[in-house]
């Protein structure tokens, strides 16, 4: 456990420097796409100690250690916030009113500073890059970017983590396959000629049609797809009308679809048009779908999961624990259609208090996470090393 050894020695003596570091990215939160302070932060940090920082034609940025020749093990951190307004009351809160890191991203973007600061006077057997990615909270961009520029080029195998509030701080959660869904955006307008609510028999009614999308299409997915898909479709916007008797010309609805279940994730878009289609047949009304493809669900490679866990317990025999699979989306799960790895879930529950949720602005997560992750990605160098030493052929050898 060489490189955990030094990692965790650097880290002892820079404790209060690397607190400071998630600090004032918590204070300074800047929303996908522009994370221009932030990217110039990290890029400044790297740079003091040594190292030459790549940045990515927009936000972001990434930097490699280590031998230049052979594949790479990467490390992905995510750098932006989310439009939420704090409600921490924490000294370093946010100061950018209506803005806050309530997913915890400055606890990944420390821990991935941290670790790449840690390792850059360690003797690596074998390269290593470390990815500080921007937007992951908005789809269509984000890891789609960051692997259209590159950063996967000569990457073996890849991993990253996720805080969870609702894990004790030091329990690393865990498992293989899918450990989040896949999540997609419908966006469908609807439209009739509009008339008087007294006479409906002479238009096509816009907010009928609007109700009975909400109310039938959950219902028809639970009937059309296996129930352990875990699929299901909620609305979280409505908009039509502005009068109580007047029946309006067109109509506004959106939300999410989400499925734990890749295969039914191919298939959804189509599956979701035809149900919308039938159901507004009856009402005469037209209609138009945009249906905004996002992410798969995140699959955890069985190996990529078995040598985490041996790193987990190489820290702490107690920390690994069996997690379950999120409904949530990730764009992590982009880099693992394209080469092997996991994320798992970093505990970030102090113990005392309500277990919180993400996406909250009164999120406030206990700082010793962070070395708990840089540890934990120390360990995983070693026995990643240690694999590739002993039987190459059974490891990751190349995208």
């Amino acid at each position: 456990m060489r490189v955990a050894t030094s990692v965790s020695a650097w880290l002892e003596h820079n404790r209060e420097t690397v607190i400071g570091w998630r600090r004032h990215l918590h204070a300074h939160p800047e929303l996908a796409n522009s994370e221009v302070e932030t990217t110039a932060f990290i890029s400044e940090v790297l740079r003091e100690h040594g190292l030459t920082p790549v940045p990515f034609p927009g936000t972001g940025l990434y930097v490699d250690l280590g031998p230049s020749t052979g594949d790479r093990l990467a490390f992905r951190g995510d750098i932006d916030a989310l439009a939420v307004p704090e409600l921490t009351g924490l000294e370093f809160a946010s100061s950018t009113p209506g803005v806050s890191h309530a997913c915890g991203h400055d606890i990944h973007t420390t821990v991935m500073l941290a670790l790449a600061c840690a390792l850059c006077d360690v003797e690596l057997d074998s390269g290593i890059r470390i990815i500080f990615q921007p937007a992951e909270e908005v789809m269509g961009t984000g890891a789609v970017d960051v692997i259209e520029w590159g950063a996967l080029n000569g990457v073996a195998a890849i991993y990253a983590l996720h805080v969870e509030p609702r894990l004790r701080v030091g329990q690393i959660g865990v498992r293989a396959g899918a450990i989040t869904s896949a999540a997609d955006i419908i966006n469908l307008e609807i439209t009739g000629p509009g008339g008087h609510t007294s006479r409906p028999q002479m238009t096509a009614d816009v907010i009928y049609g609007l109700g009975a999308v909400i109310t039938q299409l959950p219902a028809l997915l639970s009937r059309r797809v296996d129930p352990r898909t875990g699929t299901v479709a909620v609305f979280g916007n409505v908009e039509a009308g502005i009068a109580a008797n007047a029946i309006p010309e067109r109509g506004l609805l959106r939300g999410t679809i989400r499925t734990a279940d890749i295969g039914t994730w191919r298939n959804m878009e189509a599956l979701i048009s035809e149900l919308i289609e039938q159901i507004l047949a009856p009402t005469g009304c037209s209609h138009t779908l945009h249906y905004e493809r996002g992410v798969p669900p995140v699959l955890n490679d069985d190996v990529a999961t078995a040598l985490i866990v041996d790193a987990g317990r190489a820290i702490d025999p107690h920390a690994v624990v069996s997690t379950q699979q999120s409904s949530g989306g990730e764009d992590f799960s982009w880099y693992l259609e394209r080469v092997p790895g996991a994320m798992v879930r970093l505990g970030a529950w102090s113990g005392r208090g309500e277990k919180q949720d993400l996406h909250r602005g009164d999120l406030n997560v206990d700082e010793r996470c962070i070395g708990v992750g840089v540890r934990l990605f120390g360990a995983v160098i070693d026995k990643y090393f240690k694999a590739l030493a002993g039987d190459g052929d059974d490891l990751y050898t190349g995208p």
